[in-house]
């Protein structure tokens, strides 16, 4: 436990689930099928997507970056989750605690650019068919996955710089099972007001405004597919944009309650749960998503099966 007499911070504890007791092992092992599930069916979409050339398409290409980001991301939380949920004593070094919300912070700003790129591609596609090929060609499909991995990193660094240069000093218990922005910064020592203001702003630029984005872009789309003649053919274009709206409306969803929510302690455990979600459960679902829903996808799995099988 952490002590009050100024003695700066060596470790962390990590109190997240400790609380559930025998209980933690069910835990351990649900969290670890659903890790292997997320690993397993985003590096499929990573397979598909390079090997048959009939997914070459710049959906394909942005979908193959977010299987890449999803098994970042939740690497970066889970295996240190599992070893924590086996521990009696689950600590983090501050260097640790550092890089961990570093990389964090990248995959999931890198994950929100990539979603309002994804976003922005899906407008093109139906609002401006005719000038498609120009406007997602190679070279700007790359810039907008360049970009987005260079705005994560604006995000990590930013956010893991300012907390992490100030003080810490007595108490040392975070209440969560991995080391997030709020949690952290309501153990620093002195006035946290403009870490605050820094991670609002870099909460602003890189995760509400690509949201924004994305909002506009569907609403766009929404207006184009409302205006075609046929029935059939408003299906058929909302069908290939339904898929990237659910996994938007997941990954700001949760990530939107999680950290909007009044920060009390009453609502300790409520936030871990919700957490769990956006961290764990949301990276399974987007290859379910993406296969299950597309039928592209599906036959290319078929061609790769009936090849290899």
């Amino acid at each position: 436990m952490g002590d009050d007499n100024g003695t700066t911070v060596t470790e962390f504890i990590l109190l997240g689930f400790s609380h559930l007791g025998i209980y933690k092992l069910p835990l351990f092992g649900g969290v670890l099928f659903i890790y292997l599930v997320t690993l397993l069916g985003n590096s499929l979409i990573i397979t598909l997507t390079l090997l048959d050339s009939a997914l070459g398409t710049p959906m394909y290409f942005f979908l193959r970056h977010l299987s890449i980001l999803e098994i970042l991301y939740t690497t970066t939380i889970v295996p240190r989750m599992l070893s924590d949920l086996l521990s009696s004593h689950p600590v983090i070094s501050p260097a640790s605690c550092f890089i961990q919300m570093y990389f964090f912070a990248l995959f999931g700003g890198t994950e929100c650019c990539l979603l309002c790129a994804m976003a922005y591609d899906r407008f093109a596609a139906i609002c401006r068919p005719l000038h498609y090929a120009t406007l997602m060609n190679r070279q700007v499909c790359v810039g907008m996955v360049g970009t987005s991995y260079l705005m994560g990193i604006m995000t990590g660094s930013t956010d893991a710089l300012v907390i992490f240069t100030l003080p810490f000093h007595g108490t040392n218990i975070i209440h969560h099972y991995f080391c997030d922005v709020l949690p952290v910064v309501k153990l620093a020592s002195g006035d946290t007001f403009w870490a605050e203001v820094g991670n609002f702003i870099v909460s602003f630029l890189f995760i509400i405004a690509p949201f924004v984005l994305i909002i506009f872009s569907y609403a766009r789309i929404v207006i184009t597919i409302l205006g075609l003649a046929s029935a059939q053919g408003r299906q058929k274009v909302f069908s290939t944009c339904s898929s990237h709206l659910l996994v938007v409306l997941l990954f700001y969803g949760t990530a939107s309650i999680a950290y909007m929510r009044p920060g009390t302690n009453a609502n300790q455990d409520m936030d871990q749960i919700i957490s769990l979600f956006y961290t764990v459960v949301t990276p399974m679902f987007n290859p379910f998503i993406y296969t299950l829903r597309n039928k592209e996808v599906m036959g290319a799995l078929r061609r790769k099966l009936t090849k290899h099988l």
